[in-house]
């Protein structure tokens, strides 16, 4: 005889019917007799709800929390890039601010040392919480009187010209201080102005940032969004599958964290979605109106576009359009406005093309605006 056979109840313990029936007697909410599967719903639907709460906590407390105590004590600055290259200028105040993505002017303006032929140099460092034109242009002008400085000429390159702009119309019919001229570095006067492929990284940010809670301080979707800018230097699509060039990926994942997410010079989230708001919102018309009517107590400002020859050389801003858009409003036989053509820069690098910046700064901006830099010193204070 068998040991089954001595002993029927290890048969049945192992009959599989029985098996399911012990496992339907353990499940959860197995005794609740009405509404069973509705109370489950709910349960389950608790606890997607716990688990996500519990991630987005980890989310916030280690990604956004740190960044926004951290942007919460940030204030925008007015740094000193140049002394004036003459005594006698020291009447007259250039003040750079720099582009999208951009926090701080110095290394700009250190590298356009011709500026300094109109006076001494001076760089906005942008607030990482965002852009007020009115708290920079007052921040200007208190400079400006603590030195004894009378005449202001703003640089902006890219969308910094549309932040100079702003901050010139501010100064020029807000303050006792005399606007001499406004120097646009391949700035898109409007949104039509950026090419459609460099749209994106503003796009994607202001789009994030709109609906994600935390998405103005977290460096993990700024990360995101980088990488996804960058993505056609790694990443090739079949119209199925993706192609991934690890080692492309992994030099661009390094440049994305060194430059803009541990760079105490790297725009916050918040502070693009302030500058490429500053694009969509197309107020640079608007200034260079208010820029060019009469003032009973002011010369109206000098306005020089600098651009590539070759507007293709430009991939980021149609400057032929911006072009067409400055003459409309600064040009024609009375306008203020001069256009100075580069040859070898490309879309407002002065840092990569030094040479070629001072060059044509000295050639054509500089007596370009000293006529209005002198006709504003004869004036009556």
């Amino acid at each position: 005889m068998s040991s089954f056979d001595r002993h029927p109840s290890t048969v049945a313990d192992f009959d599989d019917a029985r098996r399911r029936e012990r496992l339907r007697e353990t499940r959860l909410g197995h005794a609740w007799g009405s509404l069973r599967r509705t109370r489950l719903a709910v349960l389950r639907i608790v606890g997607v709800l716990l688990v996500g709460m519990i991630v987005f906590g980890q989310y916030w407390v280690h990604d956004v929390a740190p960044e926004r105590d951290r942007l919460a004590h940030t204030t925008p600055e007015l740094l000193p890039a140049n002394l004036p290259a003459d005594s006698r200028n020291w009447d007259t105040a250039v003040v750079d601010l720099v582009g999208l993505g951009g926090v701080n002017a110095v290394p700009t303006a250190k590298a356009l040392p011709a500026l300094n032929q109109l006076g001494v140099v001076w760089a906005v460092r942008y607030d990482n919480a965002g852009i007020d034109t009115k708290v920079i242009a007052e921040m200007i002008v208190r400079a400006a009187r603590y030195g004894n400085v009378r005449n202001i000429v703003l640089v902006g390159h890219s969308m910094g010209g549309i932040v100079a702009l702003e901050v010139a119309r501010h100064i020029h019919l807000g303050s006792d201080r005399r606007l001499v001229a406004v120097v646009l570095d391949c700035t898109p006067m409007d949104l039509d102005a950026v090419r459609p492929e460099s749209r994106s990284r503003g796009a994607d940010l202001v789009r994030w940032v709109g609906w994600l809670p935390g998405a103005r301080e977290s460096r993990l979707l700024r990360f995101a969004v980088e990488m996804s800018v960058r993505r056609e230097r790694f990443a090739q699509s079949d119209g199925l599958f993706f192609d991934i060039d690890f080692s492309a990926m992994g030099q661009a994942a390094s440049e994305v964290l060194r430059d803009k997410i541990f760079s105490r010079d790297a725009a916050s989230n918040g502070l693009i979605e302030a500058q490429f708001l500053a694009i969509v919102a197309g107020g640079g018309t608007r200034d260079l109106r208010a820029l060019g009517r009469p003032h009973p107590d002011k010369r109206n400002p000098a306005i020089v576009f600098i651009r590539p020859r070759d507007a293709s050389r430009d991939t980021v801003v149609d400057v032929a359009y911006s072009h067409e858009v400055l003459i409309e409003h600064a040009g024609g036989v009375d306008g203020t406005l001069s256009v100075a053509r580069t040859s070898q820069t490309e879309h407002a690098n002065p840092i990569q093309r030094p040479r070629e910046y001072n060059e044509i700064i000295e050639s054509q901006v500089l007596p370009f605006v000293r006529r209005f830099q002198e006709a504003n010193r004869n004036d009556p204070p």
